[in-house]
């Protein structure tokens, strides 16, 4: 399966690099399809003016990218195409390994069952050839590659596409059952995003299942090894955050990106639900809201843990992290259910309007009540 994991790269590749070389680049750029007010490169090409000038970037309040990122793009600033095509290839390159080695597994527990008699004789069309299992990973590959999302946002240069890296590297390292790795990348997606840490439970269930250790509050090795992956992940967090403050000699980047992911003061339109409300709401309703739409992201951790099984619940996770946050990437969603690839582009805009249904009625409401005990 090289060849052909190679030939979409390729393809990938070229379609890229031709509209960085077409005059689309500039128009696609300024697109609030694809960036918003923390991925935009312009905004990192301001930062970097700032840095150059001796002047710390976030005090523009312009700039809302991590350190890393921008000293990162202040030494290969004349190689920021490569960078984020290099990018988008790597995540794919470790989408397919990871969506490999979970086939594996669900492949042997298949034939365990098979084995064991455990299927209902109407269910024999559902499971799954070695065959169909063999395509899957390029697919997957496949479809993040060429996803109309994925290809506008590298071109647009919005650095959603590093964020997808990271946590395709966790997802791999998580089913490869690395728990070193897996804390290092989470760790990493949660210093570039912050969003990524709903991802330490169902990264900690996977490897717990992994490691053949029972999710069980009297087990002494459940205990144990959640401390070790929580002091890994913490570990890792405080070192990132240590290096950015060396770097910078100042904490100033914790409001600069953390605060304004939180808090949503910049309304630019973007594809995300956050800016629309807050620009129709009053002032005084702001700070409630912001925290009610903030706990909303968050809040599905633990009952996604509690009822779904581990490969399970890392999927609702990504799909919550890609369009519930105030600001989400336009990137096609990391996923390893290959229907949810296939049909992302349907599902989507579907998902959205669901969600903007969903807090328009609740808003609604609020104010009819309001308005029904002022009459009163």
């Amino acid at each position: 399966m090289a060849a052909p994991l190679a030939l979409v790269l390729v393809v990938a590749v070229t379609v890229r690099a031709a509209l960085f070389r077409s005059s689309l680049a500039e128009f696609i750029s300024e697109r609030v399809e694809v960036v918003s007010p923390l991925s935009s490169w312009k905004r990192v090409v301001e930062g970097l003016s700032l840095l150059d000038l001796g002047v710390s970037p976030y005090s523009g309040a312009v700039f809302h990218e991590t350190p890393l990122i921008i000293y990162l793009f202040h030494f290969l600033i004349d190689y920021a195409e490569l960078v984020f095509m290099i990018t988008d290839a790597l995540t794919a390159i470790a989408l397919y390994f990871a969506i490999q080695d979970f086939n594996k597994v669900v492949f042997k527990k298949q034939k365990l069952l098979l084995e064991l008699d455990q299927y209902a004789p109407d269910v024999a069309e559902l499971i799954r050839t070695p065959m169909e299992m063999r395509y899957i990973p390029l697919k997957v590959a496949l479809f993040y590659l060429l996803n109309p999302y994925t290809v506008l946002s590298c071109v647009a240069k919005s650095t959603c596409a590093i964020n997808n890296t990271l946590i395709a590297f966790f997802i791999l390292t998580t089913i490869k059952g690395s728990a070193f790795l897996s804390a290092i990348f989470l760790a990493l997606a949660t210093y570039q995003s912050l969003y990524p840490l709903t991802l330490f439970v169902p990264g900690l269930l996977y490897l717990l299942q992994r490691q053949y250790i029972p999710v069980k509050v009297k087990s002494k090795a459940f205990w144990i090894f959640s401390w070790e992956y929580a002091t890994m992940y913490l570990g890792s967090l405080v070192v990132i955050v240590c290096l950015s403050f060396f770097l910078l000699s100042s904490w100033d980047f914790i409001p600069a990106v953390y605060g304004f992911i939180l808090s949503v003061p910049d309304l630019t339109p973007n594809i995300g639900l956050f800016w629309y409300f807050f620009a129709e709401m009053f002032e005084h309703f702001s700070l409630f809201f912001v925290c009610v739409f903030q706990i909303n992201v968050f809040f599905y951790t633990i009952p996604l843990a509690i009822k779904l099984n581990p490969a399970k619940r890392i999927r609702p996770r990504l799909h919550h992290h890609h369009l519930l946050p105030p600001l989400p990437c336009p990137v096609a969603p990391l996923d390893l259910c290959r229907k949810c690839q296939l049909q992302f582009l349907l599902c989507h805009h579907t998902d959205l309007q669901r969600w903007a249904a969903w807090h328009f009625l609740c808003i609604m409401d609020g104010m009819g009540s309001k308005a029904r005990l002022k009459d009163q």
